[in-house]
């Protein structure tokens, strides 16, 4: 019995991370939406960031400020600079872009487009100098291939709609569906998207991808200057929070009524975005990381689009058209080869480094040996 019981808890501990990343694409998921459904039913986008930051700074805060104030240096106030700046070209401008982008196309182009952030993070760290790219290689060649495929995924999804999917009837509604189109039919200027506008929104979300990929190359950097992870993202976080606050009120000086949280979908929205996706996600990404590796993480992606399709065609009678699918099947295979070709060429360099270190200590075996064998001779004469 006993045997038996240390299989299945060690069972259940193998597993641990993927019921982790699970949820966490089902969060990401539930960030589109949520956002979708906020900044549609006719919240303003920038205030709408505002209130998700400030959320997501009080979540961490506590955290920050209980757990690892005596263990973490004070920040310099040049370090500080440098988190200001990049937290303005990466959370704030990637975010508001991206909120802005989501009142000009659905939830499902927001996560399909998403999935574009490996392959952009690429081409940003390869100009930089920061990522070999090489055609040499077999993997090297993946990345390429998987990144160019990526790249017309996502732009099929911003510029071909084509004939809609006729999965559920778009005629019946639920309670929130009719809830949102009542806000959204008293506004003229919401009555149908034009074509133009969605392209127009696909492409602000792929400008909000890069802004957020040049966040990410820019964590590296900065995590070795201040390696508290939990301090660095609370600081990031409450930058990002003045940041937009002055971003909404230069475009919503005009309207103090934007401003106003019920209880409604807006505070639920933006609560949610500001605890779960900031809070909730960083501590289990953080976890899984180190226990699986960035590849694992990258590798459930997209599950959050899937999830997105359902939610959005089932529930709340998002219409789906077939170029949507294509350029989101293009984008799952292009994010796969990329991810492919970079998980070889780090077991690659990894075998390697280690083959390197075992001829190395080879050399200096063999120069021991001739060394004790020439003081032998020595003794012998």
């Amino acid at each position: 019995m006993k045997s038996l019981s240390i299989r299945i808890i060690s069972s259940v501990e193998s597993q641990k991370p993927y019921i982790a990343m699970m949820f966490i694409q089902f969060v990401y998921a539930g960030m589109a939406l949520f956002s979708k459904a906020a900044i549609g039913a006719g919240m303003n986008p920038f205030v709408f960031v505002v209130y998700r930051q400030a959320f997501a700074s009080l979540a961490l805060t506590p955290f920050s400020f209980f757990f690892q104030r005596k263990k973490d240096p004070r920040p310099s106030f040049c370090l500080l600079c440098k988190i200001f700046f990049a937290s303005l070209f990466g959370i704030t401008l990637s975010l508001n872009l991206y909120s802005v982008a989501l009142k000009n196309t659905s939830a499902t182009v927001a996560t399909a487009t998403a999935n574009t952030i490996p392959a952009i993070t690429i081409i940003i760290a390869a100009f930089f100098r920061m990522e070999i790219i090489t055609l040499k290689h077999y993997y090297g060649v993946a990345k390429v291939v998987g990144t160019i495929i990526c790249l017309s995924g996502a732009l099929v999804v911003a510029l071909y709609k084509g004939p809609a999917v006729k999965l559920v009837n778009c005629n019946s509604s639920s309670s929130f569906h009719h809830h949102q189109t009542s806000h959204i039919s008293n506004d003229p200027s919401n009555s149908s998207p034009k074509a133009v506008d969605s392209v127009k929104g696909a492409l602000i979300m792929l400008s909000a991808n890069t802004f957020w990929s040049f966040w990410l190359i820019l964590q590296g950097p900065l995590i070795k200057l201040y390696p508290a992870k939990v301090h660095l993202t609370s600081l990031g976080c409450w930058f990002s929070c003045i940041q937009s606050l002055i971003v909404a009120i230069i475009f919503e000086r005009n309207n103090p009524s934007s401003w106003k949280l019920g209880l409604d979908i807006n505070l639920l929205s933006v609560a949610y975005c500001g605890i779960n996706v900031t809070g909730m996600t960083y501590w289990l990404q953080a976890w899984c990381i180190e226990r699986k590796g960035p590849v694992f993480i990258a590798m459930f992606s997209p599950l959050a689009l899937v999830i997105t399709i359902i939610f959005s065609a089932f529930i709340w009678k998002e219409q789906l058209h077939w170029g949507s699918i294509a350029g989101a099947l293009l984008l799952i295979g292009g994010l796969y080869s990329v991810l492919w070709g970079k998980n070889k060429e780090e077991l690659t360099n990894t075998t390697t480094e280690e083959e390197i270190k075992i001829d190395d200590k080879t050399k200096e075996a063999n120069e021991l040996e001739l060394i004790d064998a020439e003081r032998q001779l020595k003794c012998e004469q």
